[in-house]
């Protein structure tokens, strides 16, 4: 199983102090969380998507090429990348890019986000949003397994003869989680294609999120990739720890009570009883999402939003700390020894290579002119024979 943690990367003042931090502070505040997360043992860190105020994540394909230079293991993700929004192009060759220059050390949560105002920023119609993300992605899945494309839809221009560049490294695309909260048309989307499906629950009670999940399952089976228990899921979740549960309530309660997110609604003691969130000592933590698998089965991935709602960056080096080293470990060790030997593996690059291989034989990475020609629309090939 894999833990990681997660950052949409607001800017949130400091409700204790009212110190907001810079735009270039909470960059390089999550770049360093980036490191210490591999440092303390946690698998995944990954960065939200949003282009606007109070959110620095706008490019996470580029922030996350930098925290990649200065780590060697940890998988780097999104959380989410915005199908609807982005040109499936460009995420196709981005996301293969960041693949190279990692040495495979990336997946993507793809998802819609929950800024209604982005789609007429990048030219779209929020009404036609489950469409869009339906075609969009269909699009890459094209560009990353498909040498030369054709392709005609609804919502961008046509390709003739396109070769999407670079091509994913060892033949072996980026894996794909589709994030969706309420949407059961993308907990079918992810089914289809044999994908994972992550349910980012840290506002829904587990009964919603279990709803979710087994719809998943069920379709994963129906489409023929596998049992239902087999399929691959994802969870969020947020943790404030303290070695006294007290000093972890007094603690997080004036973070929690002017949260953008969850200021003014239900108190901190409703919000934890029905959401993933728990605040309290490591060893609450470790009760709590010890019982997640109880309502959605064996799954794969643990996330954690932990820099979230003001908290200054020392309390949030502190949280990861606690996590990789006295939450997971045990975590990791316990639900591991409930898990049947025929539920998969958490997804990797290098475990996706070898099953590639031992189907279709290794893959030749030698770069293939006979791709398209994206100068001309053309196969090269063709291009070359109609100026002779």
């Amino acid at each position: 199983m894999q833990f990681g943690i997660f950052t949409i990367a607001d800017i949130t003042p400091d409700p204790t102090t009212g110190k907001v931090p810079t735009e270039n502070e909470r960059l390089k505040n999550m770049v360093e969380q980036g490191r210490l997360a591999e440092q303390v043992g946690l698998d995944v860190f990954a960065i939200g998507e949003h282009h606007n105020p109070p959110f620095v994540t706008s490019s996470p394909t580029t922030t996350l090429a930098y925290v990649g230079a200065q780590t060697e293991q940890i998988i780097l993700s999104t959380a989410t990348t915005l199908i609807t929004t982005n040109d499936p192009v460009k995420i196709a060759e981005d996301y293969a890019m960041l693949q190279h220059l990692t040495d495979g050390r990336v997946d993507l949560v793809m998802g819609r986000g929950n800024t209604g105002p982005v789609y007429p920023w990048f030219g779209q119609d929020i009404r036609k949003g489950i469409e869009i993300a339906i075609e969009n992605y269909d699009l890459v899945r094209r560009l990353w397994t498909e040498d030369v494309v054709d392709w005609e839809g609804r919502f961008r221009t046509p390709l003739q003869q396109f070769t999407s560049t670079p091509r994913p490294l060892d033949g072996v695309a980026p894996f794909v989680w589709h994030g969706s909260i309420r949407s059961p048309q993308i907990a079918e989307q992810a089914a289809y294609y044999g994908d994972g499906f992550l349910h980012n629950n840290i506002f829904w009670p587990l009964s919603h999120t279990a709803q979710m999940v087994q719809l998943y399952r069920e379709r994963y089976e129906h489409y023929g990739h596998g049992k239902a228990h087999q399929a691959y899921v994802g969870l969020g979740g947020q943790a404030f720890m303290r070695k006294s549960s007290q000093d972890a309530w007094n603690e997080f309660r004036p973070y929690f009570d002017h949260a953008p997110v969850y200021g003014g609604g239900p108190s901190m003691e409703d919000f934890t009883a029905q959401t993933p969130l728990t605040v309290g000592s490591p060893e609450q933590v470790i009760e709590r999402y010890l019982t997640m698998a109880d309502h959605v089965g064996d799954y794969q991935r643990q996330m954690f939003l932990m820099d979230h709602a003001g908290l200054p960056q020392k309390t949030v080096l502190e949280q990861i700390e606690l996590l990789g080293t006295e939450v997971v470990p045990v975590l990791r060790r316990e639900l591991e020894t409930r898990k049947p030997a025929d539920v998969p593996e958490a997804p990797t690059h290098a475990a996706r290579v070898a099953a590639a291989e031992a189907e279709h034989g290794a893959f030749d990475d030698a770069y293939r002119f006979e791709t398209g020609d994206n100068w001309t629309g053309l196969r090269a090939e063709d291009a070359e024979s109609t100026t002779r």
